[in-house]
């Protein structure tokens, strides 16, 4: 049973949300720098790398659940999600170097190996991070709207924290010039990039899990019991069956295969067919760190305004249509030229916009998440936030690595080039990409959208359900034991 919670202050969201610069970090840099890197620094094969990336991706989407399921039933003196916080921070800052040094002189297959235990490796140690402090925002907000409020810091931290050591990789690291004439082939500039991202990644996960310390007393304890493999298994269908879960879950799901693919191929659209330098690159992810905090301010008030599934729909369907229009431009011949001053302002200005509209999407989404918690506590008596977004997990981390894997069969298609200096690739396979990615890209987001048409849960539903865990909750305080003897025979938890 946990202690009355007094409201969250401004300096608690901003301590959680400063959390999500970790795996921010981490997502950029997997996202748009991995394949780059070993493909064309290192020299793998494209198929390997994203072969590597997809099969780390559902390994690590394996594991996620019992994370979930664990840390909803850990029982420690700190709380079910902190000890796990913790404990992962300092191996994950030292993987990631790792990551970003591989050995020089190895064969493909030793190289193939070692990408292959650093993403493991990597994965699931942030997983001990990540799923744990996103099981916190349910908890920490139980209102409708307030939690909104509460997911827009996380979101605003972990694209800003992403976005900027990004920023830092093609504008510092990576930068081409008289002095470094190799610019993003530069396999040097990846090494001091990865230190500086690993201090970043460690700061933020020690600050932040330090900073809702305090919140601990405040948070669910799980009642002290032992359950059988059966059982275990039958709580966990019993919490997955929920309709609105499964929606949510479909349209991930489809979500992440346009992820997947616009993860690997979208750097290399940018250098090589727009053949932006890494300097212009970096106004680029500049533009999507600013609609970030546009996107923060006005996505509350915007899910306050028109309810959740209302703005959501808006938002992803403009979005869509706004962020497929360069390339279509470009498909058309109606683009300027590359290299000229009114593509760069396009292509910030369309970046800013389909980003703004996006990202207050997905922070909505996340509220929309967050709120299935409540139906399934109402439907089995139980808090399983850490269970939920594994589950959440699991599927579209195993489906974006389809994408992934996906993007590296159509480079191998387009019969791309390896090590190609941006400038040097064939026109007609640079349209062959855009031809493939564009069309795929765009259906999968579509019917990502049409999913989330069956989601049911607003604002009224989700008062009902608070209501009547606060009433459950007032009946179980009137026939809760009072001696220590019933409280032990009953799994009554006291606060910590």
């Amino acid at each position: 049973m946990a202690q009355v919670r007094p409201p969250l202050t401004r300096g608690t969201k901003v301590m959680y949300g400063l959390g999500s610069v970790a795996f921010g970090v981490k997502g950029q840099a997997l996202s748009s720098l991995l394949m780059l890197f070993f493909n064309q620094v290192v020299g793998l094969p494209a198929a390997w790398v994203s072969g590597a990336i997809a099969v780390t991706i559902v390994l690590d989407a394996v594991i996620d659940p019992a994370i979930g399921q664990w840390s909803d039933t850990f029982r420690s003196r700190w709380g079910r999600r902190h000890p796990f916080m913790y404990a992962c921070a300092l191996p994950v800052a030292v993987v990631f170097v790792m990551l970003w040094t591989p050995p020089h002189g190895w064969s493909d297959p030793a190289l193939f190996a070692y990408l292959i235990a650093c993403l493991v490796s990597l994965r699931v140690l942030i997983s001990f991070y990540e799923i744990p402090s996103a099981a916190l925002a349910p908890e920490l907000a139980p209102d409708y709207d307030a939690r909104t409020g509460l997911l827009a810091y996380r979101y605003f931290f972990g694209i800003a924290g992403g976005a900027l050591m990004t920023v830092m990789a093609y504008s510092v690291f990576l930068r081409k010039d008289a002095s470094n004439p190799l610019g993003l082939l530069d396999r040097e500039g990846y090494a001091q990039y990865a230190w500086v991202a690993a201090a970043v990644m460690l700061a933020s996960m020690l600050v932040s899990t330090a900073g809702t310390h305090g919140q601990i007393p405040y948070l669910s304890q799980p009642p002290a019991r032992r359950i059988r493999m059966g059982e275990l298994a039958r709580e966990v269908i019993q919490t997955l069956s929920n309709r609105n879960f499964a929606v949510v879950l479909a349209s991930g799901v489809l979500s992440a295969v346009a992820g997947g693919l616009g993860s690997g191929l979208g750097l290399y659209i940018n250098a090589y067919y727009w053949e932006i330098p890494s300097q212009q690159v970096s106004w680029l992810v500049l533009s999507g760190m600013v609609a970030t905090v546009f996107a923060v301010a006005l996505a509350p008030r915007v899910a306050m305004r028109w309810g959740k599934k209302r703005a959501v729909l808006a938002l992803f369907w403009t979005s869509l249509l706004i962020s497929s229009a360069p390339l279509a431009g470009g498909l058309m011949g109606i683009m300027p030229p590359n290299g000229s001053l009114p593509l760069l302002l396009i292509l910030i200005a369309d970046g800013f916009v389909a980003g703004l509209l996006g990202i207050m999407g997905f922070i909505i989404v996340s509220s929309m998440v967050a709120d299935i918690v409540e139906e399934v506590q109402v439907k089995t008596g139980r808090r399983s936030e850490g269970l939920l977004l594994s589950a959440d997990n699991i599927i579209q981390k195993s489906v974006t690595s389809v994408g992934v894997f996906l993007s590296g069969l159509i480079l191998m298609w387009a019969a791309f080039p390896e090590k190609a200096q941006p400038g040097t690739v064939d026109r007609d396979i640079l349209t062959l990409l855009v031809m493939i990615y564009l069309p795929v890209n765009l259906g999968f987001r579509a019917l990502s959208i049409v999913a989330l048409n069956y989601y049911t849960i607003d604002r009224a539903k989700h008062v009902a359900h608070l209501e009547e865990l606060k009433q459950a909750a007032a009946l179980a305080g009137e026939n809760e034991p009072t001696s220590p003897q019933e409280q032990h025979a009953a799994g009554v938890v006291r606060p910590v």
